[in-house]
């Protein structure tokens, strides 16, 4: 086929910016012809509250990908669409997690096929995680304009098929990436200050409230003083998030159990942090999805985490991970004075065999089965 997929991409960072490069490559790899138009900017300074939205390690530069897209600029959009009809694919392919892109895709998407083509949206939340009235009202208007719709959890894949009938729904878990080799476990855990002895449990990424990081941070507290684990919270806090944290650090006197390192982690980063960690975890209080999930057992290690959302569609709970209930403060102390080298063994061996489940190119076949359903009936 011929596709045509808009969305963020290098230099931009984060996990939708990485998933959708990964798609577009993994249909090249299928042997489709595959166009991809890419934001010149995303946000404005006032919407976004981390301190930037680029890294240009964060995802590979994809041959042929067009820096058009503007979502904040309304005068740009007429001659991106046009451009993008000029290609006469056979199908779009966007992705849909914040109000803010919704201007863009609404008018992108105006117009019924035959006038365009049929559009695949990828969920990967129906509305911000904050889920404000205005948030869940954006989301509907963009999903009511797509063909079909295509996410990564069964438990959104079925609240879709209840809200939009009628419109062709699949879900398939977000594809495991290739994990690039990191520097010796041995050497970042002595770097990280983590003793011969110890283990060390790491939370990564973007840091927002529905994440759950204080209830992790009260969790580690309530561990016995000769407890093994330690834990390293790292990533950028989103407003004002990252002083409240760094508040109840002190004041739960975690100085020399947790790390928090509040900033930004660079890709190349993520391959040394994994290799020292003995587990990821995910203390999610609400959750689609993950894009941890995959990039943790990508690269052989196993999964604490809450039963939020659709994560359980891969976290299995003693298979791969263990998963306790959000908000769970207690229950999740309880996990980690659990998890003794034996347990953790059986857990990697669990992960050994997730992996071979969701590759890049098995979630890029999942897709082009939609595809190949909503170009045939001419959606």
């Amino acid at each position: 086929m011929r596709l045509l997929v808009f969305g963020p991409g290098h230099p931009f960072r984060g996990g939708i910016a990485r998933t959708t490069t990964d798609l577009v490559l993994a249909l090249r790899e299928r042997g489709h012809e595959v166009g991809f138009f890419t934001p010149l900017r995303q946000y404005p300074r006032w919407l976004y509250p981390g301190r930037d939205d680029r890294d240009p390690g964060a995802c590979p530069q994809v041959e042929g990908a067009r820096p058009v897209l503007e979502p904040f600029s309304p005068w740009r959009w007429g001659p991106v669409r046009r451009e993008a009809l000029d290609r006469f694919a056979d199908a779009w392919i966007l992705p849909h997690w914040t109000w803010a892109w919704m201007p863009l895709w609404c008018y992108l998407l105006s117009g019924p096929p035959p006038e365009r083509p049929p559009a695949v949206v990828v969920v990967h939340n129906v509305a911000d995680h904050e889920r404000r009235v205005v948030q869940r009202l954006a989301g509907r208007m963009v999903l009511g304009l797509a063909s079909g719709l295509f996410t990564h959890g069964e438990l959104l894949a079925e609240e879709l098929r209840r809200s939009r009938f009628g419109t062709p729904v699949r879900a398939w878990p977000l594809a495991f990436p290739r994990a690039d080799a990191g520097p010796p476990r041995d050497a970042v855990r002595q770097e990280l200050g983590v003793g011969e002895s110890e283990r060390l449990a790491l939370f990564v990424g973007l840091i927002r409230p529905y994440k759950g990081v204080e209830v992790l941070l009260r969790a580690f507290a309530r561990l016995p003083d000769d407890s093994p684990w330690r834990l390293l919270v790292a990533g950028e806090p989103w407003g004002g998030l990252g002083e409240r944290l760094r508040t109840l650090h002190r004041e739960l006197g975690l100085e020399h159990r947790v790390g928090l390192d509040l900033a930004w982690v660079p890709e190349w980063r993520m391959p040394g942090l994994l290799a020292a960690a003995d587990v990821v975890v995910l203390p999610y209080l609400a959750a689609s999805q993950s894009a941890v999930v995959p990039l943790a057992m990508a690269h052989g290690v196993p999964v604490v985490s809450t039963a939020a959302g659709s994560i359980t569609d891969v976290v299995r709970d003693g298979e791969n991970g263990l998963v306790v209930p959000p908000g769970d403060e207690g229950a999740l102390a309880a996990a980690f004075a659990s998890l003794d080298g034996t347990v953790l063994a059986r857990l990697r061996e669990g992960v050994a065999r997730t992996a071979g489940r969701f590759t890049r190119d098995r979630h890029a076949a999942e897709l082009e089965a939609l595809l190949d359903e909503v170009v045939q009936r001419g959606l």
